[in-house]
């Protein structure tokens, strides 16, 4: 098939204007696929490819040859910003053939609401939360608004693959055909897609229809790739080393930091100077300490200000400010960031990124690298890992630098197996449930119980929940008057679920904290939790605030401008670590390979973690002897088997073991007091692993493991089995047991 002759006449004329010699493979490959088939297609190419082309080409030549009675492309995507992002260019690439594009948010103008409303067409951009929004209060305009939908575009597609957001997003893409009667197709786009097997199965999940995978050869992907290392106070690990491998100079600084600068922190100083930057963290803490440093600098050198911040508790215009900057190719600022930039926004012609320390995930990695690369560049990243010094007596886990080990073993799990995370599946999603039951009572209304259970149980994301226990959790909603019941004998929203339902923040599944909105006279600056009392100081939007006056009923706090540097709070962050991580990590200090990108200090880290590894013993034994009772143990295991893990040697083993204070550094390792030797535990955990027992035996006597947003609102005894058979890893925990005790080590 010729792609570009099939293709509608204005999208060949937007090719021309735009100066393309060609199709890429990627649009070749979907056009075939779209244009050929009936199928869903997953389209995974890399960032910047031009993945969004390749799936609206043709989708919309199919519109334009065929128009819909209604909304004929429903686009969504996890980001408002990138809502944002591509309406523009989908409204420049619409505008001439006629096609409406409407954005569908929070921050969306209602004229284009009110617009689409009383004339459903186009292509209707929305988040998750807002198609929730939308299926509850106008429910009975949903027949009007999709009944001749054609496609529903899922953007950044593997952000929604292992967590209920994405499991709610597939239930609100199931309820809504069922609701307008329409069969569209799923349209997949990602950049970092680890099975694509599994992911096609996810995106037709409940459809009836395949996925289609387009296979092309892709363009070959070039790295600027550099790791480096730094303890925060002098000597660097290379100081005294004369032994040390030739390591590439990627720049020479000015040496212009403040000289009492953090190591780590200046050389991100130094080179971002000149240069439109992203400056990545793991947490939003982390961002605000850093932006906060960083500015410090450029004021102590009577700098201009050079640095920004993004992260998702600032204001919308702080976000939109920090954007904007980004999109101007001149522009010479960097912006600290968490993983709100992440994802596909278009920011031009972005120099480098920097990540500092490593991040959970190869998918994260690979789409902050994405950032980069674009017209034509090569992708740059630089790795800036940062320790302290381990204390003079501190015990062997302390001597290994666990975020330099990280980061190398994603970097080589994607160059050496192309590994990217897989879908996270076979978990019980409870939480979900009761937030899907809420939402379809309140947008249907009054129903039986047998009807309610024919319309949620029957999504596919909830096959592994039996009718047993969707009576349980429909009796618990009924004593805690979430839902009553009527003189009829039907099912409605009760007054206590009410006021869960009618809160705007009932259309989000992920956990959020209570938050408190920052303000500087007029100006949001954005949210926090736990806003301290008035005369303590806060740290948000990369500077330092002192606190006037905390309103508790409106939520506010009142805030001025001083100097100074504090730590950020907004709450707890949570890693999800894959097992093939934390076994590339062991491989990483066993094997004597030298990585191209490590710059001089990390050499010298890497050295030193792999004689300690050595040295330790730890190669053949993941169990050491730290001295006296004490033992370290290296499992070697991703978050959920390791948590298995620490609980198995809690409540299994304690006794046989004589095990006393186990502390873990998830997901690394474990330090306790024993009163057995090393081959005993190896035996009495093996026999013990050997024993099928009822995973509900890992969740302690009286506790509620909450895990979720709604997991408060579920009877104790599903959070309880949801935690047990759906979160715990306890098979890959088994495995790695069984395997001690064959030597397997």
């Amino acid at each position: 098939m010729n792609v570009f002759n099939r293709y509608a006449p204005f999208i060949q004329d937007y090719i021309y204007r735009s100066g393309w010699q060609m199709l890429r493979g990627v649009q070749n490959a979907a056009g075939e696929a779209i244009f050929g088939t009936e199928d869903h297609v997953l389209i995974t190419a890399s960032t910047a490819s031009g993945k969004t082309e390749a799936a609206f080409f043709p989708i919309l030549t199919l519109l334009d040859e065929n128009p819909p009675a209604s909304v004929g492309v429903l686009y969504i995507a996890p980001l408002k910003a990138l809502i944002n992002d591509q309406f523009a260019r989908l409204t420049e690439l619409c505008g001439e053939a006629g096609i409406a594009v409407t954005r569908w948010h929070g921050d969306a103008p209602q004229t284009q609401k009110r617009k689409l409303m009383r004339k459903p067409s186009g292509i209707l951009q929305i988040t998750p939360e807002s198609l929730e929004s939308l299926m509850i209060n106008k429910h009975m305009e949903i027949p009007s608004l999709f009944g001749d939908l054609r496609f529903i575009v899922i953007d950044e597609v593997h952000s929604l693959l292992r967590g209920d957001r994405g499991m709610q997003t597939f239930c609100l893409i199931e309820r809504l055909c069922r609701l307008a009667g329409c069969q569209p197709r799923r349209i997949g786009l990602s950049a970092t897609i680890g099975s694509p097997q599994a992911a096609g199965r996810f995106l037709g999940a409940g459809s009836g229809r395949r996925t289609v995978i387009p296979r092309f050869e892709g363009e070959k992907e070039i790295w600027r790739l550099s790791m480096e290392h730094f303890y925060n106070t002098a000597p660097q690990a290379d100081e005294g080393k004369t032994d040390i491998p030739e390591t590439p100079v990627l720049e020479s600084p000015t040496d212009s930091a403040p000289k009492a600068a953090d190591p780590g922190m200046a050389y991100i100083f130094e080179h971002t100077r000149g240069k439109k930057c992203l400056v990545f963290t793991n947490s939003r803490e982390e961002c605000e300490s850093v932006c906060q440093s960083l500015r410090q600098y450029c004021e102590a050198n009577h700098e201009p200000d050079r640095f920004l911040i993004h992260h998702g508790n600032l204001s919308a215009s702080y976000r939109e400010s920090a954007e904007e900057e980004m999109k101007d190719d001149d522009s010479v600022m960097s912006v600290c960031a968490t993983a709100t930039l992440e994802l596909g926004i278009d920011i031009g012609r972005l120099e480098r990124a920097f990540q500092i320390d490593a991040p959970f995930t190869v998918s994260g990695f690979l789409q902050r690298m994405g950032r980069t690369g674009r017209r034509g560049n090569p992708s740059e990243m630089w790795f800036v890992m940062r320790e302290n010094h381990p204390e003079p007596r501190a015990m062997l886990p302390a001597m290994i630098p666990w975020y330099l080990i990280q980061g190398i073993a994603l970097v080589q799990l994607y160059i050496e197996e192309r590994f990217v995370e897989p879908p996270r599946t076979g978990r019980l999603p409870y939480s979900l449930l009761y937030h899907q039951t809420m939402s379809t009572l309140a947008s249907c209304g009054e129903m039986t119980p047998g009807e309610l259970a024919s319309r949620v149980l029957t999504l596919s994301c909830f096959q592994r929940i039996s009718q047993e226990d969707y009576r349980i959790l429909l009796r618990h909603l009924l004593e805690i008057d979430h839902i009553s019941r009527t003189e009829n004998g039907g099912l409605i929203i009760g007054l206590s679920g009410e006021r869960i339902v009618n809160n705007y923040k009932f259309y989000a599944v992920f956990q959020e904290n209570i938050e408190y909105s920052v303000r500087s006279g007029p100006e949001e600056l954005g949210t926090i939790v736990k806003p301290p009392p008035v005369g303590d100081k806060i740290a948000i939007a990369g500077r330092v605030w002192i606190v006037e006056k905390v309103d508790h009923k409106k939520r506010q706090v009142f805030v001025t401008l001083v100097k100074g540097n504090i730590p950020a709070y907004f709450g707890d962050v949570a890693g999800d670590i894959h097992t093939h991580i934390l076994e590339r990590m062991y491989h990483v200090l066993k094997e004597q390979k030298n990585y191209p990108y490590l710059m001089r200090h990390a050499v010298c880290r890497l050295q030193d973690a792999r004689d300690s590894f050595k040295k330790s013993g730890m190669a053949d034994h993941p169990l050491v002897h730290l001295g006296g009772n004490m033992w370290a143990l290296f499992p070697w295991l991703g978050s959920y088997a390791f948590l298995a893990l620490e609980r198995f040697l809690k409540i299994r083993c304690k006794k046989r073991l004589g095990l006393k204070g186990l502390n873990p550094s998830r997901p690394y390792y474990m330090q306790f007091t024993m009163k057995v030797g090393e081959e005993a535990f190896y035996r009495i955990t093996a026999e013990e692993a050997a024993v099928d027992f009822d995973p509900m035996e890992l969740v302690y006597p009286k506790e509620v493991p909450v895990f979720e947003k709604y997991d408060e609102y579920v009877p104790d005894e599903l959070v309880r089995k949801g935690f047990a058979l759906g979160v715990l890893d306890i098979e890959g925990m088994k495995q790695r047991v069984l395997e001690w005790s064959e030597g397997e080590r």
